[in-house]
């Protein structure tokens, strides 16, 4: 007899066809944790998602999956500063916009990041010189077993590039309930990456960068409601400044940023392009045609498409500049994620 199965393609962006065994909207932590009481009774894995759009299923789930959907977003004025509470299921770039129309600067360079609240210290995401690390108070957790809401102030989250200790040793017992922001009212514009570099910082406003990033990432991304995807698949490489200097010298015009550990940062989008990748296709997958860090589901993709494409796209670079992208999205099998470098290795 085969089990119940929901669909989720309405709750991963990429827009896969794929199952799960149980779907629970849950709007409060109590709700969460009855089922994950219940899947841990019927020995069924459980997954939490916000939006899906960060997440490539490579098949059915066969467990529960329960969709975030704690809201509520709560603001305290104070002399220096306005500390804001967000429930994890408020979708973020509503929040950036919300906050900008009340008069509150500094989410403004994280406009359009798709998700919800909950998904952003996770990643720690980030765009255009700003990530979440930047803005983050604390970020509220339930831990499953003992039904106990724990708060980790940020130096506790163990932030790094698209990375934090909720990808590691809070991954599998903890939820992100909440996540607390402190935007301090002495506005610093950050204007170091693509267009806003020809904005004026003395006549800048926060609605500027808001509107010239909406501007970028429209121009480049596609919808995700009309075309599936996850945004950026690959994270941009970290490298050594000795291979730098060595890709510098033999391509004098490569991307290349500085980080204060003395590692380089490349753009993996020039990378792809530079591959001549841009609208390459397998199966129903192909990379974008504006933007080569962006793998869509063109044409009815099954997830080993996306996944065929992606170990593609690896492959190529690797070979070309000797730098092996990885993953920035997760990977998520029938009981759970998998190592994503692993899979299209």
């Amino acid at each position: 007899m085969s089990s119940p199965s929901t669909s989720l393609k309405a709750f991963n962006t990429l827009g896969l066809a794929v199952s799960a065994h149980t779907l629970i909207i849950a709007d409060t932590p109590d709700a969460i944790t009855t089922a994950w009481q219940n899947s841990q009774r019927s020995n069924l894995p459980f997954l939490v998602l916000g939006e899906g759009s960060n997440m490539l299923f490579l098949e059915d789930f066969g467990g529960t999956v329960v969709v975030n959907a704690i809201k509520g977003i709560t603001i305290d004025d104070h002399d220096e500063a306005w500390h804001l509470h967000v429930g994890a299921g408020e979708n973020w770039h509503n929040l950036v916009e919300q906050t900008l129309k009340k008069g509150i600067t500094g989410l403004e360079n994280l406009a359009l990041i798709p998700g919800k609240a909950g998904s952003a210290p996770i990643q720690n995401i980030g765009a255009y010189g700003v990530e979440f690390k930047d803005i983050c108070h604390y970020v509220e957790a339930l831990h499953l077993p003992s039904q106990k809401i724990v708060r980790l102030h940020r130096e506790e989250c163990q932030f790094g590039y698209r990375d934090s200790i909720f990808k590691h040793a809070m991954k599998n017992d903890y939820v992100i309930t909440s996540v607390g922001l402190r935007l301090a009212k002495q506005w610093q514009p950050v204007l170091s990456y693509g267009d806003l570099t020809k904005l004026n910082p003395a006549t800048v406003c926060a609605w500027d960068v808001f509107n010239a990033i909406c501007h970028m990432r429209q121009s480049k991304l596609p919808d995700p409601k009309i075309t599936g995807n996850v945004g950026s698949f690959f994270k941009n490489p970290l490298i050594t400044g000795e291979l730098a200097v060595a890709l510098i010298k033999e391509w004098p015009t490569i991307p290349h940023y500085s980080q204060p550990n003395g590692e380089v940062k490349l753009a993996a989008g020039w990378l792809i392009d530079q591959c001549g990748l841009k609208g390459y296709r397998m199966g129903g997958a192909a990379v974008h045609r504006q933007q080569a860090l962006v793998l869509i589901n063109e044409d009815h993709a099954t997830p080993q498409d996306i996944v065929d494409l992606a170990h593609h796209v690896r492959n190529k670079v690797g070979k070309k500049f000797d730098v092996w992208l990885e993953p920035e999205v997760r990977f998520i099998g029938a009981r759970g994620e998998r190592n994503a470098v692993e899979v299209i290795s």
